[in-house]
């Protein structure tokens, strides 16, 4: 079993609403176990067009599923949930992203982990410190709550 980090946001719509049914359906997935989930952060957009205000959040899996498959399986919720890729960072429904997969490093044409910019963003680090605050970053070789401190600092 590996131990995955899945960030979540939303800001179109039933935002709660739609964060809830997306960990639901992690929570079926097969070879999966949800072990931790953060409280939902309200969070301003970064980047992208002028769009409304994010809840955020950050949840820990276990998974038999390899990083590949696991990023179809989070697509496939995101399809489900209305999720629409027109605008790089535009507004969304619903948003799940691989951000930590046990120590691995990857970088392939579909898939970066760790999150390429999970380091720089305070709406990953705030959730995810909040569950996982002495996980270490397999890159930087910091833990997630000294990034969020350094970050905040800014």
């Amino acid at each position: 079993m590996a131990m995955a980090y899945i960030g979540l946001g939303s800001n179109l719509g039933n935002r709660e609403g739609c964060l809830r049914e997306a960990i639901q359906r992690l929570r079926q997935l097969p070879g999966t176990t949800v072990l931790r989930v953060s409280r939902f952060y309200e969070t301003a957009p970064v980047g992208g067009p002028p769009q409304g205000e994010f809840l955020n959040a950050a949840l820990a899996i276990e998974t038999t599923l390899a990083p590949e498959p696991l990023l179809a399986e989070l697509q496939r919720i995101e399809a489900a949930l209305g999720r629409v890729r027109d605008v790089k960072w535009g507004p969304r429904t619903i948003d799940l992203d691989i951000l930590l997969y046990d120590d691995l490093v990857l970088d392939t044409p579909t898939l970066k982990i760790p999150h390429p910019l999970m380091h720089e963003r305070m709406f990953v680090l705030d959730p995810l410190a909040e569950i996982a605050p002495d996980l270490v970053h397999p890159i930087l070789e910091k833990p997630v709550a000294e990034l969020r401190e350094e970050i905040s600092k800014r």
